[in-house]
């Protein structure tokens, strides 16, 4: 296939076809093949009925399919976005109902009927809500392909959707559901983030309109950070050069910068939220197709049905989480720590042969276990998670991400904490305890040969080159396994592919006979060939997870935020790394990855508590760090005698209180300040009292007659002959009535108030002068 693309293939290869989302449909052995062929009648029946069109293709493999689908009416799209604008609403997300601005629509407080959507077509109110979504609120992608994919998977008696959930019950054969890549966006995206030093708004906004506020958070927050950096590398700098290691001054500087950040981001993504409208959007809780319920019964509150499971047998089953954290401390602790004695032993202690190949032992020892004891705990997480039975998504992800925040504390954490606060000060007694890898050595030497070993001392230089290793060097590693790990298997999988059916190509007879046969079938049309083979390479790649970049930033984070003491250049690091990670993610996003669901979000979620409790522990960690090196990592000669324990924990407990006065000093002062999205927030809330005020103003009948009781015009108050007339009938009826009744009419009329009211005045104003 050489030569030069053609036009049409150029536009294939980039135009979706109007395509909203694809299914990949797995067919199974033949044992199941009539399982799968109902399977897959149900699914386009399902999609058909709520009002989706849908083609169908070939796969790359013979055992795939693909389902292309779209919605088949705008108006059902129109009917679905005003269904959810108006839950909004009802949910308090939004402040006003969702309305055309027409005076004579609806009442402001109230929507109208979508009229535009009920298909009768004509009349001004059609018109009003087609010019309200074109040109008032118009639909963006994200909120398109959002509420598509929740009519997609939405079950059919909780609103009318399909009902269609990958790999669960009925659908097990359905693997995966995605957007296509707008693949013009996607080059003008990586192309405009390559020139620009600085994102702005508009390119934050540009990413929620395109992949929703989910997304959009992360890139937000990564150039929040990323803003903040500045400071601390610059001051980092300086201290280097001036101040040098474990500086109580910048212990202090770096502390009070992660209270203000970690405050500042707080309101931030308040204000983010909204200036995009999704404030609150939390409280719209989409269930999980897994919840397992033991009853229904009836909300005593609202009198709704709902679904009821025992919240003793949920909390019974969340207190797992304390064993599991107890496993992951013994594995993850247990590797860690057996690893980095065996450093120790072969570094400092060990001088016989082989050392310089033995060094490299912990290293592959570490990388063998780790990431398998890893994949195994979150496997592990995974399923605990699916034990607790959440009811919603946001819950189930909440928990899920507390337990991965555990495993990755342990093993981004755990190889400093043991070297600064147990091989430091304790390694006088623990090394000779590390004569078991002595006698483990000897038994591979000459007989009568005495290993040869070194006198230990402590290496000065082992903390500063560990936090060094992992703020430098293990960023350019994580990049290398996030970006180009992922192409280069691509490309490797694609060659074996090709290779197996160039040989099943060479086969002949029957088989041949038989493939040619089935290519009748899975031959693509000219002109619809390129995007086809853009889908299915799409329908290969890994699906997104935003959960897996915000863990990369935490721990960052967390890495300057509890050690920068010791390398004070740590955030200059990280400001470099940071620049080059927005734009490496923006292009995994494009490239390495499928396009993501674009969900809503008001927060980072519980990523937010997560750096709450590291710039906490970072100001406990500064102060002991600080105490303990106080005078250089040099003068450490690894005994704990000459500490004093009762200084320490002072440093500690005052660094605490410290930090959380400053940090009610700091939220009290952010809090006062003003905002864009808080002025949008008081400016529309402005608007709907004011226009609630002008409506009440129409709706008005204290001018009437009506409203003024019998006997008084417009005028004034004037008591008539028939307003005398009907009170003695009314007090002949009801006899000498009430004192209430006697003690108003005393004075008929504002005028006859006014003129016995004078009569008193005048009265005392002559009795004074007598």
């Amino acid at each position: 296939m050489g030569g030069s693309r053609s036009p049409d293939r150029d536009k294939q290869s980039s135009s979706n076809f109007d395509v909203d989302y694809v299914i990949t449909y797995d067919i199974p052995p033949n044992a199941e093949s009539a399982e799968a062929e109902a399977s897959f009648t149900q699914l386009i029946e399902d999609l058909s009925a709520v009002g989706f069109a849908t083609e169908v293709r070939p796969g790359r493999t013979p055992s795939s399919l693909l389902v292309f689908v779209k919605l088949a009416s705008p108006a059902l799209l129109k009917s679905q976005v005003y269904r959810a604008r108006v839950q909004d609403w009802l949910f308090g997300v939004r402040p006003s109902a969702p309305a055309p601005s027409d005076p004579s629509s609806s009442s402001p407080s109230s929507p109208p009927l979508p009229s535009s959507t009920s298909g009768n077509g004509g009349g001004d109110g059609s018109k009003a809500m087609d010019r309200y979504f074109a040109e008032e609120e118009p639909v963006t992608e994200a909120e398109r392909l959002r509420l598509t994919y929740e009519l997609i998977t939405r079950p059919r008696n909780e609103g009318g959707g399909a009902g269609v959930t990958p790999r669960l019950g009925r659908w097990r054969f359905v693997s995966s559901v995605f957007p296509l890549h707008d693949r013009a966006f996607n080059r003008a995206w990586i192309a405009s983030w390559s020139k620009k030093y600085y994102l702005d708004e508009s390119d934050i906004g540009l990413i929620r309109d395109r992949f929703g506020e989910q997304v959009a958070f992360y890139f937000a927050f990564l150039q929040s950070y990323f803003l903040f950096l500045v400071f601390p590398a610059a001051f980092g700098f300086a201290a280097w050069l001036l101040l040098g290691p474990f500086s109580w001054v910048y212990a202090v500087v770096n502390c009070l910068w992660a209270v203000v950040f970690f405050e500042h981001w707080k309101m931030k993504e308040v204000d983010l939220a909204v200036q995009w409208g999704v404030r609150g959007v939390g409280r719209i809780q989409l269930p999980r197709t897994q919840f397992k319920f033991d009853r229904e019964g009836i909300d005593p509150v609202t009198g709704e049905v709902i679904k009821v499971y025992s919240p003793y047998k949920q909390l019974a089953r969340q207190l797992l989480q304390v064993p599991f954290a107890a496993a992951c401390v013994a594995a993850l602790g247990g590797v860690i720590a057996g690893c980095f004695a065996i450093e120790i032993f072969i570094n400092e202690v060990y001088n016989g042969p082989f050392k310089q190949y033995l060094a490299f032992l912990p290293t592959v020892l570490l990388t063998i276990f780790n990431p398998t004891l890893t994949a195994l705990l979150t496997r592990l997480a995974e399923k605990l998670t699916e034990i607790e039975n959440h009811r919603t998504h946001d819950a189930h992800q909440a928990a899920f991400v507390q337990k991965i925040f555990v495993i990755n504390f342990i093993t981004s954490y755990l190889g400093i904490f043991l070297t600064a606060f147990v091989y430091v000060p304790f390694g006088k007694i623990l090394v000779p305890y590390l004569d078991v890898f002595k006698l483990t050595v000897q038994r591979f030497t000459a007989e009568g040969k005495t290993l040869q070993t070194k006198d230990w001392q402590i290496n000065p230089d082992r903390l500063t080159r560990q936090v060094i290793y992992l703020t430098v060097t293990a960023q350019i590693v994580n990049f290398a396994t996030e970006f180009v790990v992922p192409y280069a298997k691509r490309k490797i999988f694609r060659t074996v592919e090709r290779v197996q059916s160039e040989l099943s190509e060479k086969k002949g007879g029957a088989a041949a006979a038989a493939e040619g046969q089935q290519q009748k079938f899975r031959q693509d049309q000219p002109e619809e060939a390129a995007f086809l083979e853009r889908v299915r390479d799409e329908a290969e790649l890994d699906e997104y997870d935003v959960a897996i970049d915000y863990r990369e930033m935490v721990v960052q984070f967390g890495y300057l935020s509890l050690f920068s003491v010791i390398w004070p250049l740590t955030a200059c690091s990280f400001l470099v790394n940071n620049w080059v990670e927005a734009r490496s993610d923006a292009m995994k996003i494009a490239a390495n990855c499928k396009r993501p669901i674009p969900w809503r979000a008001d927060s980072i979620g519980p990523w937010l508590s997560a750096l709450g409790f590291l710039s906490w522990l970072g100001s406990i960690t500064s102060a002991a760090l600080v105490f303990l090196f106080k005078n250089g990592s040099g003068s450490a000669d690894g005994s704990p005698w000459d500490m004093s324990g009762w200084a320490l924990l002072l440093s500690i407990l005052l660094a605490e209180h410290a930090y959380l006065v400053v940090q009610l000093v700091v939220r009290s002062v952010i809090r006062k300040l003003d905002s864009p999205g808080l002025q949008k927030e008081r400016s529309e809330r402005y608007a709907i009292r004011k226009r609630l005020l002008e409506r009440m103003v129409e709706w008005d009948v204290s001018g009437s007659d009506a409203a003024r009781g019998p006997g008084v015009s417009g005028g004034g108050e004037k008591i008539t002959r028939d307003t005398l007339e009907e009170e003695a009938r009314r007090l002949s009826v009801a006899g000498e009535g009430k004192l209430e009744q006697l003690f108003w009419q005393r004075q008929r009329s504002a005028a006859e108030t006014i003129q016995i009211g004078r009569a008193l005045i005048a009265e005392t104003a002559a009795n004074k002068t007598k």
